[in-house]
């Protein structure tokens, strides 16, 4: 077998809230080998954003180990999370968070180029990805002009413009209406597939939870 793309070991997180301790995570183990798709299930407040926040290496306070790509997160300074961050992972959101006064193009060029690739190869790229979630004819549209389905799916090109190892989604779907949700859940991962990417996909819907390879389940802080 692979090595892991991603290890969780005693993973835990807690909050104070009205002068007591949430215990929200609390000893979470999991890995998940390269181009595996995870479903994360669990019901609203289980604690599934706080651990693909954990998994994203986006806010500190755990306790641990999070190794990303055999690398110990918990080990890194700052910059050093950030370059793992940058070299590995891609985010896919409830919302799409797309840049207002930019086109769908840009929106997927921006990534790329923060990351040092040349405009060129950016934009190639950036118009493979859309054409192949079906925006071909939507490329220079705003997100304002797109429809809720078609934002969140300049979102999914967007994610997968770095070619993320691993691609990380909190209900990237939940914001859709079913028939939507289907649609654009069905080209994510697919294209994910295509891509070769590992993903870890939150979401307290079973039925969009059987689509994937395996299914994990949140319950009292813990995997089972």
């Amino acid at each position: 077998m692979n090595k892991p793309i991603v290890s969780l070991r005693g993973l835990k997180r807690s909050f104070e809230q009205g002068g007591q301790r949430i215990d929200v995570l609390r000893g979470v183990d999991l890995d998940i080998q390269p181009g595996e798709i995870v479903a994360l299930l669990g019901p609203s407040g289980s604690g599934k954003s706080t651990m693909l926040q954990a998994v994203g290496l986006l806010e500190g306070g755990f306790e641990g180990s999070i190794a990303i790509a055999g690398e110990r997160a918990e080990k890194l300074p700052p910059d050093g999370r950030t370059r793992l961050r940058r070299e590995h992972l891609g985010f896919v959101y409830q919302f799409h968070h797309l840049l207002p006064d930019f086109d769908a193009t840009e929106n997927v060029v921006m990534p790329q180029m923060i990351a040092g690739t040349d405009r060129e190869t950016a934009l190639e790229r950036a118009q493979s990805l859309l054409t192949s979630l079906g925006l071909g004819h939507r490329l220079t549209h705003r997100p304002s002009q797109l429809s809720g389905g078609e934002q969140q799916r300049v979102a999914v090109a967007r994610a997968l413009a770095n070619q993320p190892t691993l691609v990380l989604a909190d209900e990237p779907t939940g914001n859709l209406d079913e028939t939507t949700s289907d649609t654009v859940l069905g080209q994510f991962l697919e294209l994910v597939r295509g891509e070769g990417s590992a993903a870890l996909v939150a979401t307290h819907n079973e039925r969009l939870a059987s689509r994937m390879d395996r299914v994990v389940r949140l319950h009292d802080g813990i995997l089972a």
